[in-house]
């Protein structure tokens, strides 16, 4: 059986679980469950931390897990990325007291605060610069006031926290991170993460897609398909008017309207857009 750990809290996991859902999978229905067994797909689902879900990968105690990409090279566990999940984007950077900083060479014999210390380091590392870190497990923002940090290296979303403490960002961006499938590193996968790679894969295709139908005349053809050409063709279907035909096609959800406007003025009718549920590509 499949062993997945999936974040029982934070960021990660209210989307993971939908993500999981969508897949196919089976839905935790108490959040106090800490394991969950979906027999119909054979596989065990462990609700962990998602800071310690690289560490139990990582030791090969479970095969996969989802986590942020940051908290796995925080972690310097041997695990890697099997495949980016597209939620939970944030970058890390350096943030510092308004004018103090505009480059990460300035933080010299500093000090850092952060919660991802083995990260931090390993980047520090490669500037070649000597700072001090002061490893923190939360409110690195205040660290800074209270005297304890001359400046931090911390996950950024919007940036609204930092500059409520008197903080802006500096430098160039530490690690774009975001939400993440990973899997023990030099290993052969085992059973069954073929098969959750290949569904949560469908789910980001269903999620980026539309599937548009429309009435185009047989003459307009080649036009109509060069605006709607598919993943990989469309599929064309003669009408009883023999003069038109119907066409349906996958097209990005984010050109639909643009796509339908051209279409039409270019003389197809009825033009539909169905949400795609599930796909496999």
């Amino acid at each position: 059986m499949l062993r997945v750990a999936v974040p029982n809290k934070g960021s990660l996991s209210e989307a993971a679980s939908a993500m999981l859902a969508e897949a196919g999978y089976r839905e935790r229905r108490d959040t106090r469950e800490l394991v969950m067994v979906d027999p119909e797909n054979n596989v065990e689902f462990f609700f962990l931390r998602p800071r310690d879900i690289a560490v139990y990968v990582g030791a090969g105690t479970l095969d996969v897990g989802i986590t942020g990409r940051d908290l796995l090279m925080d972690a310097q566990v041997d695990a890697e990325e099997l495949l980016p999940l597209g939620f939970a984007k944030s970058t890390f950077r350096f943030a510092g007291p308004v004018g103090h900083f505009s480059t990460a060479a300035e933080l010299e014999g500093k000090r850092l605060a952060t919660s991802y210390d083995g990260l931090l380091r390993e980047y520090l590392a490669e500037l070649g610069i000597n700072a001090k870190v002061v490893r923190l497990d939360g409110a690195v923002e205040s660290s800074v006031r209270l005297g304890v940090a001359d400046a931090i290296a911390d996950v950024v979303e919007t940036g609204s926290t930092l500059k409520a403490a008197g903080m802006e960002i500096f430098g160039e961006a530490i690690l774009n991170s975001e939400a993440l499938l990973i899997g023990r590193r030099g290993v052969t996968q085992p059973a069954g993460v073929e098969v959750l790679i290949r569904r949560l894969h469908s789910v980001l295709v269903a999620r980026q897609y539309v599937l548009l139908d429309y009435d185009v005349p047989k003459m307009l053809l080649d036009q109509a398909t060069a605006l709607t050409p598919g993943l990989e063709s469309p599929t064309v279907s003669p009408l009883r008017d023999s003069d038109w035909v119907a066409v349906r096609s996958m097209v990005l959800a984010k050109d639909t309207n643009r796509i339908m406007d051209e279409l039409y003025e270019l003389g197809a009718r009825a033009i539909l857009v169905s949400n795609i549920h599930a796909c496999r590509i």
